[in-house]
């Protein structure tokens, strides 16, 4: 194919500029298979070692050349580009739902544009623009919120009508069309080319780049990356970065401890056609058509057209492959309904002579997005890979961000939603992968809706009492492979209208969820929280407290028995992790995290804690089933069950104390919700779980107990203005920038992580802030609800976005967390964030295009908060310290 010509004749040229190639390549034929000489020998060690020569990993060594590293190693088992790379549509789409998505693919169109220029080679980038269809209303909204996103970062972009689609691509049919969404910056690129051009320009940066040598597997020693092996011999290095594609999952698993990288390949299949008779022009935009479940490109004059099926065919579930990609088999039974879609949205090319059906592998992992990052148990191992057939849009940005982490120790943006650390060993399964991945391909194109959920791999980690609470009407959701309740659906409601109802307005659980809400506020509700992350931290000395008062901002050195909310924070300030620590002896600790925290976290406190064998950290998880029991009559319930006072001189607020309920011993309680409504977690071992459940839910029916799930701990905790990891709080903000200065002890009298920034940032100020919205001109039944994501303006101009939203069914309005920054009018430079500048603006959430004025605060509304007891007081005489 011309295609295939060009990017050889650019190899070609490629090396010839580069005389330290001519020597090492001098005897290779270019479309040899065979095993060939190597007249260069591999170093004997190096800083950093890359496995894999396609746009990724071509793109981590031209980053890292960039940032001044030069001991770097690129190694390829075949030749450059010729794994998934070398089959890539070459289509760059900045068109992302997920923000940090968003950001790679538009520093990627970005680098590629001046590419060609910085190294001579040819990349054929052409800025050719992109329309998304819709071919339904909720098609067009999820597009308009991508617009919004895109506006406010200063990417072109806009909706358009169907007769505007016409005439930006004449051969379209768009008679079942509501609308599209433009996109004039997106492009078209040789994938191929890109990766040799980053391959260049890094070896011209002193990057050794070896083609034909296989990684075989990598040495670890004490938890630390220490050598590669490979078929030519051992490289020692600080680094090794897994950019293997297809392969990183064998990889990973091929030395003595395992690295954990959960993906999958499946054939993915497009179609290239000779030319037209009027050829197309190189110019015209690429259509995607998710409806349709295709993508059209222009290609030398004809289309190359693919897209992703229902009905996708998982490959090498068994284990290793080829070493380069050939053209998998031509399967046109599999390709018919594209093909069918295809001819709908063209029909003019219905004589058109088909060229080749190509069949190649494309990498997808458990949630469609790519893995980047250190590996949780072996320091130095990287990963990027798992691009989920966006690799070219991604490549870019991906691989800056990773040299970044590499080189300072973490990236430029917040990449929690790209962390290899949000999976843990679970999802490594080969059958749970090859079944996720069947559902995955065929979501790239499906209309997904906020709040939908994988159905594949379910039912995999449950609380002891998941068989009750399904029994008892449980919906159920998935939070790091834990079954969590959504909420319960009561005796006699239309079940298969909830499990189907998807929508961006009112969702059909509005009023199900309101009874749960009214309940927590007015009698007592059981919200079971197992899933939450548990360790134990405890030593023969005073090693755990001194350990832990360095690694967390709050002082822990409280009497036995309170609980402290605390932030685990890095060198910047930042929330690695939010977290309740309880006090259970003088020498151990009980910490409860956020249910995806429980890979990360520890990964983080074993980097961090002293090697030391009389301090012990051990992940107890899954020892204890955790009941959240929420509302005014909590403490009647468990008062009558344990036979002692739990009125707030007994028991007072923030407590733990190990007690009896019912018949079971050990049962530890805290006077804490998550929610701001007074009530007590029990945490309780696992064998005695049903019965505490029971007898709870037996004793508590006189006061009107029932079950509640996670929406109504959401709606809850959101219009008391509680913050969240994951969602409101990352490694990027501070306590500083969101109000919770009472969690920290800057005089505590042992310096701690991240206090040098938190002191600069009281002296001086925060640059951004996190507020509270309360939509004013909203209508709950009629108008788009806000999710997350939303871009927030001030006085008519964009200053952020929302975290997370929920609908206050006590202030009966929509309530937005989100944080706002102050940008200079002429500059954008970022200025500090005063209360008055918050407090003097006028707000508006933009929902898919449409704004919406919103109220801002930075305090919640006190009258929200039960006067009686427990945490709302402690936090919210925090909250009101500025």
């Amino acid at each position: 194919a011309a295609g295939m010509f060009l990017r050889l004749l650019s190899d070609i040229q490629w090396r010839a500029a580069n005389p330290k190639w001519r020597r090492m390549t001098s005897s290779q034929r270019s479309t040899s298979t065979t095993a060939e000489p190597h007249p260069v020998p591999l170093p004997a060690q190096a800083q950093v070692v890359i496995c894999g020569g396609g746009v990724v990993g071509t793109s981590v060594a031209y980053h890292l050349s960039k940032m001044g590293w030069k001991d770097i190693v690129l190694l390829e088992q075949g030749r450059l580009a010729a794994g998934t790379t070398r089959f890539c549509a070459g289509i760059v789409s900045t068109a992302r739902p997920v923000s940090i998505e968003l950001k790679m693919a538009h520093y990627s169109n970005k680098l590629y544009q001046q590419l060609e220029q910085e190294t001579g080679v040819q990349t054929g980038y052409m800025k050719t623009g992109s329309i998304s269809l819709a071919q339904t209303q909720d098609r067009l909204i999820s597009l308009k919120r991508i617009a919004s996103s895109l506006n406010v970062m200063g990417i072109p972009c806009e909706i358009i009508s169907p007769k505007k689609v016409l005439q930006l691509h004449p051969l379209i049919n768009i008679h079942d069309l509501v609308g599209a969404m433009y996109v004039p910056e997106d492009a078209l690129v040789s994938s191929a080319n890109v990766s040799l051009a980053l391959a260049t320009a890094a070896s011209r940066n002193g990057v050794q780049i070896h083609e034909r040598t296989s990684v075989s597997h990598v040495t670890i020693q004490k938890g630390h990356v220490t050598g590669v092996e490979t078929d030519r011999g051992r490289i020692q290095c600080e680094y090794f970065v897994n950019c293997a594609g297809q392969w990183a999952y064998e990889l990973g698993h091929s030395g003595e401890e395992p690295v954990h990288i959960p993906l999958h390949a499946c054939e993915h299949f497009y179609l290239l056609t000779h030319p037209l008779k009027e050829p197309l022009s190189s110019s015209l935009p690429t259509i995607v058509d998710p409806d349709g479940r295709i993508y059209i490109r222009n290609w030398q004059g004809g289309i190359l057209s693919g897209g992703f099926e229902k009905n996708p065919k998982p490959l090498f579930t068994e284990g290793r492959n080829q070493l380069e990609i050939q053209n998998l088999q031509e399967d046109w039974d599999h390709f018919a309904p594209l093909l069918s879609g295809l001819l709908r949205r063209m029909p003019g090319l219905e004589s058109l002579q088909i060229k080749q059906l190509v069949n190649c592998p494309e990498s997808f992992t458990p949630d469609m997005r790519c893995i980047m990052g250190e590996s949780p148990t072996a320091r130095g191992y990287f990963v990027l890979a798992g691009m989920n057939s966006a690799g070219i849009s991604y490549g870019g940005g991906a691989g800056k961000y990773l040299a970044e982490w590499i080189v300072n120790g973490y990236p430029s943006e917040n990449v929690w939603p790209l962390d290899l650390k949000r999976f843990g060993t679970l999802q490594s399964s080969r059958t749970f992968l090859r079944h996720r991945v069947m559902e995955v391909m065929p979501l790239m194109y499906d209309l997904k809706v906020p709040r939908w959920d994988f159905q594949t791999g379910r039912q995999l980690r449950t609380s002891p009492l998941y068989d009750r609470l399904d029994a008892q009407g449980a919906r159920w959701m998935e939070k790091h492979g834990f079954e969590r309740v959504k909420y319960f659906v009561p005796p006699g409601n239309d079940l298969l209208d909830l499990d189907h109802s998807k929508t961006f307005y009112k969702p059909d659980w509005f009023d199900i969820v309101g009874s749960e809400v009214k309940c927590c506020k007015e009698a007592v509700c059981v919200i079971d929280m197992s899933s939450f992350t548990k360790f134990e931290i405890s030593s023969t000395g005073d090693q755990a407290l001194e350990s832990l008062q360095y690694l967390f901002s709050n002082d822990l050195d409280v009497p036995v028995g309170h609980v402290v909310h605390t932030g685990m924070l890095n060198e910047k300030g930042g929330y690695e992790n939010d977290c309740s620590i309880a006090r259970l002896s003088k020498r151990s600790f009980f910490m409860i995290s956020p249910t995806d925290q429980q890979v990360h976290c520890w990964a983080w406190l074993k980097n961090r804690l002293p090697d030391d064998s009389n301090l012990v950290l051990e992940d107890v998880t899954w020892k204890y089933t955790a009941l959240n029991l929420i509302g005014p009559r909590a403490v009647d319930v468990l008062s009558e069950l344990s036979y002692a006072p739990m009125t707030a001189e007994h028991f007072p607020s923030l407590f733990c104390k190990e007690m009896s309920v019912g018949y079971a011993n050990g049962i530890r309680v805290m006077s804490i919700t998550h929610t701001g409504e007074p009530g007590f977690v029990l945490y309780i071992p696992i064998e005695y779980a049903l019965h505490v459940y029971n007898e709870v839910m037996n004793m508590g029916q006189k006061y009107g107990i029932r079950n509640a799930g996670y929406y109504a701990l959401r709606s809850l905790r959101i219009e008391k203005f509680f913050a969240f990891w994951g969602q409101d709080l990352d490694a990027f903000t501070t306590p500083m920038e969101c109000g919770r200065e009472f969690q920290v002890k800057l005089d505590k009298g042992i310096e701690f992580l991240g206090q040098e920034v938190l002191l600069e940032q009281k002296q001086n100020g925060v640059y951004k802030r996190f507020t509270m919205f309360i939509l004013e001109d909203h209508d709950t039944d009629m108008d788009l609800w806000p999710w997350w994501g939303e871009p927030i303006f001030r006085n008519g101009r964009y200053v952020g976005k929302t975290t997370s939203s929920a609908y206050s069914y006590t202030l009966e309005r929509h309530v937005c967390l989100g944080f706002v920054h102050h940008f200079d009018e002429k500059t954008g430079e970022k200025l500090v964030v005063t209360t008055d500048f918050i407090n003097q603006g006028e707000y508006e959430i933009d929902i898919a295009g449409q704004r919406f004025q919103a109220k801002a605060k930075l305090y919640p509304f006190s009258s929200l908060f039960t006067q009686r007891r427990r945490k709302d007081e402690v936090e919210l005489s925090g909250y009101q310290r500025e």
